[in-house]
């Protein structure tokens, strides 16, 4: 194979060990017009890293345009769609999507702040080994696209997806692994420390989950080098940039007309807080309008961004110096807490959960298991979501005018998490035979929207009658860095969220953790400051909880009137031909003469779910006919289907003939069949004898005896 390209480049490739296997990157094979390509080879995975940098900052940009996409493709995987309209890939589904925000999260903190270029980067699986999941190839894939770009991108960033089978922690984890494990850990990081996390658990301790944290930053060191090696063997050279960040001699201005005014006059609770910033801010503009006069418009986003870092600055400089937080808390002060059950009268279960002015109402649906979401991925074929969790924030919850749209990247995040969250501590559904769907509707927003909606959660699904395990809290804790000295708060709020060097939120029962989501602001972080986050969330979430079970000790022991009524049958697999019948033909029968929804799975689970009682009664009898297992000893009343010389053939149940002999058809002799049974007629029969061949002996005289 030619090691020059079209355009004449050499192609360039590097190899080295990645937990296990070999780890490919190769540039300038594909991707000739971008800004940078790699191809990155992993087992018989095959990804495709791009990315695309601007010539220059946008005009009027006040954020940095940076987007990060995962594409699924389903030929990756040998498989076309199964939607019988839809075969080309379109939207991506909620599993790309959360993807894509693994790979973001890491990223995005990697560039200065003021960096207003627009840059994409878009990870393409182009073909997937099965033996693993594809997303870590991906990010690694990304980062290494992004350092080949000369931007100024302060990577490379690697990760790991890590799960514990047997007590071990192992990376790339084959289905069978994962089915095992009690973990689902992603870290991401650079060299000197961590950039992000994001876990699923059942119910581990932190202790675990900060050891695998260390182990997986250990791990990814390898792919890391390789990447380095990649950047300095292609010779990258660094972009020329201009960061957009308020004139120094503006944020001086601006920082000597705010002193004074903050401090300890803001130490308000919220919105009390939020209000006076507000009539502040418009004070300061009006201010520095009548000073610089009609020059001062042109200035005004600058300014405003100014008096922007003069609030950030004054809330880190009051946790750092007094441990005073903006609302006037202490570092491990969680905010008052309010909730109730049961309020809306016709949903299955309710509740409404308020974390100071943080608000979030969840109603939880159950619906028969036919009504289980499909899934049909590129790493999953005809799956099956038996629970969600929905998560909606419109503009009125943070006091905006925006216009109603379809879920964003956020709130498919949120509603995941807290999904996440309640997912270990919910009943199989051999125990409790329904779909259920959790949908929190987010009432008001001032931090950790995505932990009331898992509180909230968990109070619904507890108020619906769903036996959960444990109940579940959540809590969302942040980090400010002074030098080396971490100050760790617990349920952060927005003022705290912008200005400070890490959030995440931590989820569990008084058992362990059940999610955890961190995200660096910081060019990564030691483990140990991580320990010390996660053992005061514990704490903060251990005081949530104790709160939550005050207002419902446990869940329901009955469900919802207005909830359908599931009644389960365990049935022979084999016999599950009879309650379909041919074409359907049986199952549509039951389902429309008695109004009751039948559902079957392949491990022989029938559930039968109706609103009322009658309806499941006459249905779960007509299935128990029909799969129903002949008994020796047992009477029957069947009927008679053939009449021969020697005896008649009986039908007892549906599919299923037994034979009475002509000397079992009465106490006397019977000189002629016909003179006692004839074809149609209705008779008892005790079913006496199942021979080696499965034939049934049938006897009437035992019968009348």
């Amino acid at each position: 194979m030619s090691t020059i390209n079209p355009t004449g480049k050499e192609i360039v490739s590097v190899s080295g060990d990645f937990c296990g296997r070999p780890l490919t990157l190769e540039v300038n094979r594909v991707g000739f017009r971008t800004s940078a390509s790699v191809l990155v080879s992993y087992g018989d995975t095959v990804v495709l890293g791009t990315s695309m940098v601007g010539s220059k900052p946008i005009s009027g940009m006040d954020y940095f345009p940076l987007s990060v996409d995962y594409e699924e493709k389903m030929y990756a995987a040998g498989k076309i769609s199964g939607s019988r309209f839809i075969k080309r890939e379109g939207r991506p589904s909620d599993e790309a999507i959360l993807i894509g925000r693994l790979i973001d999260r890491p990223i995005r903190p990697l560039f200065p702040k003021g960096y207003r270029q627009e840059v994409q980067v878009v990870s393409s699986v182009l073909s997937m080994d099965p033996a693993f999941r594809p997303d870590m190839v991906a990010m690694i894939a990304a980062s290494a696209a992004l350092s080949l770009t000369g931007a100024p991108f302060d990577g490379p960033v690697a990760g790991l997806r890590v799960g514990r089978v047997n007590g071990e922690f192992k990376a790339f984890l084959s289905p069978e692994e994962r089915e095992q494990s009690d973990l689902d850990l992603v870290v991401a990081g650079v060299s000197s420390g961590i950039m992000m996390v994001e876990a699923g658990a059942n119910e581990v301790a932190e202790d675990v989950i900060v050891d695998a944290i260390a182990w997986a930053h250990e791990q990814f060191q390898s792919a890391i080098k390789l990447q380095q090696e990649l950047v300095e063997k292609i010779g990258v050279e660094a972009r020329e940039y201009d960061l957009v960040l308020p004139n120094e001699d503006i944020q001086s201005e601006v920082d000597a007309w705010v002193e004074g005014k903050l401090g300890q006059a803001l130490h308000k609770a919220y919105p009390e807080r939020n209000e006076l910033i507000s009539v502040l801010r418009s004070s300061f503009h009006d201010e520095m309008k009548e000073k610089h006069g009609d020059d001062y418009e042109a200035l005004h986003g600058e300014y405003d961004e100014a008096f922007t870092m003069a609030l950030h600055k004054d809330v880190r400089a009051g946790i750092v110096s007094s441990q005073t937080r903006p609302d006037g808390r202490k570092l491990d002060e969680v905010r008052p807490l309010s909730s109730e059950i049961g309020i809306l009268p016709r949903t299955h279960g309710s509740s409404l959960f308020t974390r100071g002015v943080t608000q979030a109402l969840n109603v939880v649906t159950l619906a028969p298991l036919s009504y289980a979401q499909m899934v049909d991925t590129m790493e999953v074929s005809n799956g099956e979501r038996r629970y969600m969790h929905h998560y909606n924030a419109p503009g009125y919850t943070v006091g905006e005018v925006r216009r109603l749209g379809s879920p964003g990247r956020r709130e498919i995040g949120h509603g995941y998490l807290a999904e996440r969250a309640l997912a270990p501590v919910l009943p199989t559904e051999e125990d409790f035979p329904y779909t259920m769907r959790s949908v929190t509707e987010i009432m008001s927003q001032n931090g950790s929207t995505s932990m009331a909606a898992t509180c909230s959660s968990c109070l619904a699904l507890m108020d619906a009658g769903v036996p959960l395990s444990s109940p579940v809290s959540g809590i969302a804790m942040g980090l400010m860095m002074d030098g080396d000295t971490p100050y760790v708060m617990s349920d952060i709020a927005d003022a705290e969220d912008f200005a400070g060097d890490m959030d995440f939120k931590t989820a569990g029962t008084a058992k362990g953790v059940t999610a955890l989501q961190m995200d660096m602001k910081l060019h990564g972080l030691p483990v140990d400051v991580l320990r010390l986050a996660l053992e005061q969330g514990r704490k903060g979430r251990a005081h949530i909880l104790e709160h939550m079970l005050s207002t419902i000790a446990e869940p329901h022991q009955s469900l919802s009137p207005h909830a359908p009524q599931i009644e389960k049958i365990m049935v022979n697999p084999e016999k599950i031909g009879s309650i379909i019948g041919k074409g359907g033909e049986t199952i549509n029968k039951i389902t429309s003469e008695t109004g009751a929804e039948v559902d079957i799975k392949d491990t022989g689970l029938v559930t039968v779910a109706a609103i009322n009682a009658e309806s499941i009664k006459k249905a779960v009898d007509w299935i128990k006919s029909l799969v129903e297992e002949p008994e020796v000893g047992k009477i029957y009343e069947g009927k008679v289907v053939k009449v021969m010389e020697f005896g008649a053939f009986v039908n007892i149940m549906p599919g299923t003939d037994g034979m009475v002999h002509i000397s079992q058809m009465a106490d006397h002799r019977v000189e002629k069949v016909t003179d006692v049974v004839n074809e149609g007629d209705t008779v008892r029969v005790k079913l006496t004898a199942i021979d080696e061949r499965g034939r049934l002996n049938l006897s009437m005289k035992d019968a009348a005896s």
